[in-house]
């Protein structure tokens, strides 16, 4: 409903009340034609939504235009005492940290870490513009159109930083606007690691537990910890310790110690900030540096007997347990040494449970995949709304096939190596069933579920073969002739 259509509205109908034929004739026509060039216009504005097929962000506000999505503010806004409840509840570790931050002296040949205005430069270029500024209020816009100009002064500043292992206050200040949700490193870090994924890490706990339940009279225990607030129980002197034995160099280690104490944080809801709040434990909220912080911090939790294995991606860490003949002592023991951790157990039993979500897949006490493939099929079915709303939008066969392949086949193919193998056949009918419904409401052919599955297999393999420091490599053995491997009793073409 465009103003030129408003006016015709209003012409037409003065027209009708007064009885003037001719000028409702013509207000008619006019009207008519205001509104084939009000839909064109319309249908225009829509595609130019879905143009550039890689802009998801331009993607989603056509979405949003065709089903008059309205975006609704949280109702605790006008709260002005959460804020700071909020950021008493996100600073809460500290007062459980006792151990005080001491810098040591670095040696006279310690190198310090230098940085030149090339990197500085490569890396403002590639800040994402449309991220949220900082407490500064710089947009990211900003850096990115000015980096040639702002390269050599932020070196300069940069390399002070570094050369005094000092940040200043400013530097890491931290705002949290907190976003509700609904109700030599151990190779068995599936994170913030090239070649790793969730994918990964879900099919080598599944690979340990079903070649030990081959074994007689064996059974296997899973304990899944998920660390509350992980990033919030770091303690900056221990995190130094343990990346001194790593071998970073003693000026660093002053700069990230530095970087970590000291750093004011406040909370903000609507237009509700709480009182600002020093924090030295922690790692601050949203930082690059923090997950990576967190890995080296717990590089070393590594299991005290070979029965029991253990699979850690970022907080998400599991415990297998493979035990034989009845013999849970091993087990009982690394349980008891989970559970003493403040982080991740509140002194209360451990829950058993009969199925858990992992990682984005549930895992059912009895290994089938029922109830993944229904969690699965509702997402999906939810996506097809969007994509039958384009479809009535008169949006090309391309742009809906792109929407489909980033909306529901991401979906349907979510680690899908790890699970869809042992589906049974009416979970494979009922996925598939998602897939030929798109095929009819886009009109185009599509891959299948299972040709998605085998062409991710492959994909993996090849991977993991190219990789020789993945947990899965020694599973894949050369075959005499030297161009295949086997692996599971499969032969899979090697290819050099």
């Amino acid at each position: 409903m465009t103003a030129e259509v408003r006016m015709l509205l209003r012409t037409r109908d003065s027209a009708f009340r007064t009885g003037d034929r001719e000028a409702l004739r013509k207000t008619r026509a006019k009207l008519s034609r205001a509104i084939r060039e009000a839909k064109r216009a319309h249908a225009q504005r829509i595609h130019g939504h879905f143009k550039d097929t890689g802009d998801t962000r331009r993607m989603w506000e056509g979405i949003q235009a065709i089903t008059n999505y309205k975006k609704t503010s949280p109702s605790c806004d006008s709260d002005a005492i959460l804020p700071d409840a909020l950021n008493d509840f996100y600073a809460r570790f500290e007062a459980q940290n006792n151990v005080a931050a001491e810098k040591s002296i670095p040696p006279q040949n310690d190198q310090v870490l230098c940085l030149t205005a090339a990197d500085v430069r490569r890396t403002l270029r590639g800040v994402n513009p449309r991220k949220a500024a900082g407490p500064d209020n710089i947009p990211g816009r900003v850096l990115r159109e000015c980096a040639d100009q702002l390269a050599d002064v932020l070196t300069y500043i940069f390399n002070i930083s570094l050369s005094c292992a000092m940040v200043p206050t400013c530097f890491k200040t931290t705002t949290i606007i907190p976003v509700p949700k609904k109700p030599t490193v151990s190779t068995t870090t599936f994170v913030y690691r090239s070649n790793r994924s969730t994918d990964d890490a879900i099919s080598t706990t599944l690979h340990l537990a079903l070649t030990h339940l081959d074994k007689k009279g064996s059974y296997v225990r899973m304990l899944f910890i998920d660390f509350s607030s992980a990033f919030n129980t770091i303690v900056p002197q221990h995190l130094i310790g343990k990346l001194s034995l790593l071998g970073l160099n003693t000026s660093l280690c002053k700069w990230i110690l530095d970087f970590l104490t000291g750093r004011p944080q406040s909370v903000r809801i609507g237009s509700s900030t709480s009182n600002t709040t020093t924090l030295s434990t922690g790692a601050p909220q949203g930082s690059v540096l923090s997950p990576l912080l967190f890995t080296l911090l717990t590089h070393d939790c590594a299991a005290m007997h070979s029965s029991n294995h253990i699979i850690k991606f970022a907080d998400d860490t599991t415990m297998v347990g493979l035990i034989n003949k009845d013999n849970e002592s091993a087990y009982r023991e690394e349980e008891s040494k989970a559970r003493s951790l403040p982080a991740c157990h509140n002194g209360s039993s451990v829950e058993i449970i009969k199925n858990i979500k992992f990682l984005g897949v549930h895992i059912v006490e009895n290994l089938t995949w029922t109830l993944n493939t229904s969690s699965i099929t509702k997402r999906a079915q939810q996506r097809l709304y969007f994509l039958r709303k384009l479809r009535e939008a008169h949006l090309p066969s391309p742009i809906l096939t792109t929407f489909y392949r980033g909306t529901v086949e991401s979906i349907l193919s979510s680690c899908i190596i790890t699970w869809f193998g042992n589906c049974t056949a009416f979970d494979h009918k009922t996925l598939q069933r998602i897939v030929r419904t798109a095929e009819k409401i886009i009109w185009v052919s599509l891959p299948s579920i299972t040709n998605i599955y085998i062409t991710r297999c492959i994909r993996k393999a090849s991977n993991i073969v190219k990789d020789p420091t993945h947990p899965s490599h020694e599973l894949f053995t050369l075959l005499p002739s030297g161009r295949r491997l086997k692996t599971f009793g499969l032969g899979v073409e090697w290819r050099k």
